[in-house]
Formats: structure tokens, sequence, C-alpha cells
């Protein structure tokens, strides 16, 4: 724990030091340089409505008058953070709890202090020891905090039993990113999407209270108990898991009839035969901003992790004219609950259809290798994605080192370093993309009549045409396309 000792003789424990490094938000992912709009990422309209209901810090959420419920500002939750360190250094703890602390920032709250605990494994009973639980509890009552942030997926029983110590809500790391996709997803696809990982989530931590908790005894069978013994039939708590898994049901539904939606659009552009290209990464590595760079999107850009979750697909270009789409995902983060993997499932799938995954990397993240470990991680369960060319895109240039970014171009051979905010790399970033997207292999040379000029527009755009003339009767045309259109064209030539 942070704690305040200023005697010089008196060694230090380096958790400390973490501590310290993490309460103060240096070199995190969320760089405060980076809120810059450039003119690529548009007008940015719907960041005005994200900050329409702004949380603030030292406000009450009480109300002197009703009718400012629809204007009034919520007060920022007070959190404490905790984590548990059994590594050989700090420097991975340390990574992990600054995350942890931004996770909770974005989710709304202020990070008030943190503690961590260096021990071979998390307590089975309460995550932390008992004297280190106890020793939490009076942090927590001094600085008045309202939660407490555990860097891990607890167990239901971890959770309770903690909770009983701290006497305040305690909630882990899976609760937390659940919340944040709670409050930024905005499609309908996306807010089922969430509630199905939400009740996932929430179906085996489900607690009862007092009396409902009562049981049926089954009859006299049940340990020698007969006549009132018997419980008043279904228990609250067995009637809430009923409701969720049937909710769970009824979205599960709703998610799969939204399919074939996404699967028709998909299938369009299969039949046009335009290569697609996916952008993943870890999350606020700038995969919308690079998305706006390339094709003016106008995609929401905020300095936040998480700020967006429904997939956009957008057209765009390569230098010699061939064109192509480009889908933003979800962004990705260390131990991202499974939950959300499975929810997400049919939006990830962009990734496995794609014909060249864009995979954005922070170059100024204090552990980029890690964010690359992580994304790639959730891309293994992913059926397919792991076949898809994969192009390592360091951004963030700008703000980071020279030679970290020397090194991690080392490590990853062919990447390109671009920086989305001003620019640089963007040129070479387009002709590389046009390197690696499958090229059209038929050659074709036919007199197409001008009443099939979408044929010859269709050759420009997805094919590549190596000469074009036009004669008394239409036009002459030699150009590589695919087999499709390479048959209509003999077809229209024929006809």
């Amino acid at each position: 724990m942070a704690e305040h000792d200023d005697d010089p003789t008196t060694p230090r424990d380096p958790a400390h030091d973490v501590v310290a490094r993490v309460l103060a938000r240096a070199g995190t992912a969320l760089q405060a340089d980076a809120s810059d709009d450039p003119d690529s990422d548009g007008e940015q309209l719907d960041r005005e409505e994200r900050s329409a209901l702004r949380r603030v810090a030292g406000l009450s959420t009480e109300l002197e008058d009703v009718t400012e419920v629809e204007y009034r500002q919520l007060r920022l939750e007070r959190v404490v953070l905790i984590g548990v360190w059994s590594g050989p250094d700090a420097e991975l703890a340390e990574v992990s709890l600054r995350e942890l602390a931004a996770l909770a920032e974005t989710a709304g709250s202020v990070v008030l202090d943190a503690v961590l605990q260096r021990r071979a494994a998390p307590d089975p009973a309460t995550y932390f020891g008992k004297g280190k639980a106890a020793e939490l509890a009076e942090t927590v009552a001094e600085l008045g905090a309202d939660t407490v942030v555990v860097d891990s997926e607890l167990s239901p029983s971890q959770r309770r039993a903690l909770e009983d110590v701290v006497q305040v809500k305690v909630i882990d790391r899976t609760a937390l990113i659940l919340d944040i996709f709670a409050q930024h997803a905005k499609s309908r696809e996306g807010k089922a999407q969430v509630e199905l990982a939400q009740l996932e989530y929430l179906l085996p931590r489900l607690r009862g209270w007092g009396e409902s908790m009562s049981r049926q005894a089954g009859g006299r069978v049940a340990g020698g108990a007969g006549i009132g013994s018997r419980g008043p039939g279904e228990t609250k708590i067995e009637l809430d898991r009923r409701r969720i898994r049937t909710r769970m049901a009824r979205l599960r539904r709703q998610i799969a009839a939204m399919a074939p939606s996404r699967e028709t659009k998909r299938s369009s552009r299969h039949r046009s035969q335009i290569p697609s290209v996916a952008i993943a990464g870890y999350t606020n590595a700038g995969k919308s901003s690079l998305l706006n760079r390339l094709t003016g999107a106008g995609v929401l850009v905020e300095n936040a992790l998480f700020a967006t979750l429904d997939p956009t697909v957008r057209r765009a270009e390569t230098p010699d004219g061939r064109a192509y789409t480009l889908a933003d995902t979800v962004g990705f983060v260390r131990s991202l609950p499974h939950e959300l993997v499975e929810a997400f499932r049919s939006t990830l799938e962009e990734v496995a259809e794609a014909d060249l995954v864009l995979h954005v990397v922070d170059a100024a993240h204090p552990d980029p290798e890690g964010q690359v470990k992580a994304v790639r991680d959730v891309l293994a369960d992913i059926p397919g994605a792991d076949a898809v060319p994969e192009l390592i895109v360091l951004n963030k240039v700008d703000l980071a080192e020279p030679g970290s970014v020397a090194a991690l171009r080392t490590r990853y051979p062919g990447a390109i370093a671009v920086s989305a905010r001003t620019g640089h790399g963007i040129e070479e970033l387009r002709e590389r993309i046009a390197e690696l997207l499958p090229r059209p292999s038929v050659r074709v040379e036919v007199l197409v009549p001008y009443s099939r000029g979408d044929l010859v527009s269709r050759a420009h755009a997805t094919g590549e045409v190596l000469a074009e003339q036009h004669t008394g009767t239409g036009t002459q045309l030699t150009a590589l396309v695919d087999e499709t259109l390479a048959a209509e064209l003999a077809a229209a030539q024929s006809a």
C-alpha cells in the first residue's frame, strides 16, 4: 500500500514505488497530448452526445429539485485499486495497474489509492491475505471510498468474502470492462451483445438474502425432515436464474436474427470481388483515427479506452485506384472477458472474413509487445482469423521514443511506422496495403459495348486496367480482372 514514510533510512518496498507511479498516471496508454483532433477525424458530433451527461468530482447526486433529473451531473465513484504481484519484478504489475486505473477512470470514477501485495498466488478465500484484507478495510474507511476494484477475475465466493471484510462494493476487472462496454455501446446489436455478456457474467454470481434463500425440503427423505419443513416452492434466487436464462435465450435469438443483415452486406462485397481489410488492435491504439485518416469516415475518436465498440465499414482506394473496404473492429485488452469474446463473435468474424488484417499497435505504450500478444490471443479464438495475412502498424510514433520504434521494427519485420494524428507514414501504409491485397489474375482483351459501361467501371474499381481505347462500337479494354468479371465481359462482347 502507498504509505507515507519520509525516513530515508527505512528500506522501501518496491510495491510503494509502483503504486506511486500508478496514481501519478504517468506512462499510460492515455496520452495527454493525443487529444488534439486532426482534420481527418471530422466534426466528431458523437462526442458532444457522449459528454452531455458527464461525471464530475465532488458533486452530490442528491437533487434539490426533481426537475433537475434530466440535467444533473453524476458524482465520480471513488475507488481503491488492489492487485497481487507475484513476479520477480514489479514491471508487469505496474503496467497492469496503470491500465486498471485507466479503465476505472473511463468507467466514471476517481482513483484514490492502490494496494499491491506480493504473494505467490491470490488467497482462495479473500484474494488478499487476512491481514492485508483488514489493512485494505482501514484504507477504504479512511479515504471514504465507494468501491474496491480488483485487478483480476474473482470467484463469487472471493468477492462475497472480500465485501464482508471491506464493507463496500467489490468488483473485478471483468465487471469493470463490461460496465465500460455497456456505457459505450450504441447500435442495437452492440447493446444486445453487451447485455448478453453481462448476464453470462452475472448468472453464477447471483446472491440470495434471508427468506429468499428458503428451499423445498423434498419430503421426509430430505434429512429426515417432513411436515413443516417444506418451502414455498420455487425460491426467489431460482426465479432470478430462470428469468436470466430466458432473457439470455431471447438475446441470442435477437443477435442471430441480426446476423443475416451483416452476412448479406458481406456477401455483396464478396460478389463484387472487392477486397476487404480489417483493423484490429489493442484499445486506444488509434484504430478509429487510422480509419478516419485512410477513408475520412468521421468515426468517433476519444482519448479513452473502448471509445468505439460498433464496427464501421468504409470504402477506400489503393494508390493505383483499386477499391477495397476497411472495417474497424472492437478493441482488445489484456484478459478480455471470455463472455465478451463470445457475445461479439459475429462482430469479430469481420477479421476472419478479411483479406488482410491491419494490427494497430500503440508504439508509445510502455508494453507494446504485451499488447500484440493480447490481441493475437483473442484472434486465435476466432476460427479462420489466424490464416489471414497480418500487417503490423506501429501508430503514435510522434509520441514514442525513436529507439523504441526502431526496436519494434526489428522485433516485427515489415511493420509500418505511422502517426494517424499527423499523417506521418500514411502514404507508405497505403502502398503496402496495395501490395498485400489480392490482385486479379485473369487477363482479358475485349470490346465492351457502350451500353455496358458498368463493366468497364468495375474493371477500374476491382481490377487493373492495362489499356483502354474508345472506338466507334465500344471500349477496347485490356485488363487483369477476377474470374467472375472476366466471364461477364466475355458475355457482353459476344452479345
